[in-house]
């Protein structure tokens, strides 16, 4: 059954890419272009390897313009970024196409998040001018010893979890965010611990005004998150699935600006990360 599970997931990954058929299947309700651009740019949404697994989430689904997230794995190295353009629309779609095309081309170019982050700062200071910005967060995940090394250009810091309880958040120093020119960025690093998980937010989680009139804020996040740890852990993917309902929940059912949850659960060791892929 799981040889034929695999077949058939292969079947359905390799006709994706030349039909609509599947598109349309699944959705429930039209989707807007602007979501249509999102949906279009992101990776899979979730990846395990005997190391590390990740998974992301982008809200309101059919309606998304400004977040989105990319990451690849090259060797022993898990490359990561999650943005958040300003504005909504086809605007922001389109700054988030610039900066997701540019830090994937640096990506395959360039070394270092520093440089990373100067090439996209450039792209959309160049292509949209001063007064326009995206938010971001750069990683680079050492799969194998657990090393992560942490831009963070206006995004709110990611949380850091460990057996299903926020421990802290990861403290970064700030740089100004994507297009407004700023100095190179400090890197700050951080050693993560076997089962560890960081989860990486955007500010549509946050700002989002509870029933009352409040924002929802950190802690009530922290509040959604913590109950994980008393429960049996799922894998990556249906823990952060969860933890969206939770919080779509908690919210009253709002989601007035996009959002984005991304998860990062690493386990470290020295296996073949080729060798089970998903």
């Amino acid at each position: 059954m799981r040889r034929l599970a695999g077949l058939v997931a292969d079947m359905l990954v390799t006709k994706n890419a030349y039909t609509d058929l599947f598109f349309l299947a699944r959705r429930q309700e039209p989707m807007s272009v602007s979501a249509e651009i999102q949906w279009s740019l992101l990776p899979p949404l979730t990846m395990t390897v005997p190391q590390i697994a990740v998974a992301g989430i982008l809200e309101p689904a059919y309606r998304v313009a400004g977040d989105s997230f990319d990451y690849a794995l090259n060797d022993n190295i898990l490359h990561l970024a999650v943005i958040d353009a300003m504005g909504h629309g086809l605007d922001a779609a389109a700054m988030a196409t610039i900066v997701i095309g540019a830090y994937r081309h640096a990506r395959r170019v360039f070394v270092s998040l520093a440089e990373k982050y100067a090439f996209m700062d450039d792209a959309i200071s160049r292509q949209f001018g001063p007064d326009h910005f995206v938010t971001a967060q750069l990683m680079h995940v050492n799969i194998t010893t657990g090393e992560l090394q942490l831009v963070n250009a206006g995004h709110p810091a990611p949380l850091l979890i460990r057996e299903g309880r926020v421990e802290r958040q990861l403290e970064s120093a700030t740089t100004l965010p994507v297009g407004f020119g700023g100095e190179e960025p400090r890197i700050r690093e951080h050693l993560l611990q076997p089962g560890g998980r960081v989860l990486c937010y955007s500010d549509g989680i946050i700002d989002e005004h509870v029933p009352g009139g409040e924002p929802f804020g950190e802690e009530r996040l922290i509040h959604c998150v913590n109950p994980m740890g008393e429960e049996p852990s799922l894998e990556v993917r249906a823990d952060l699935r969860q933890l969206s309902h939770t919080l779509k929940r908690e919210r009253g059912g709002r989601t007035s600006d996009d959002a984005t949850l991304f998860m990062i659960e690493w386990h470290g060791g020295a296996a073949d990360h080729l060798a089970i892929l998903d």
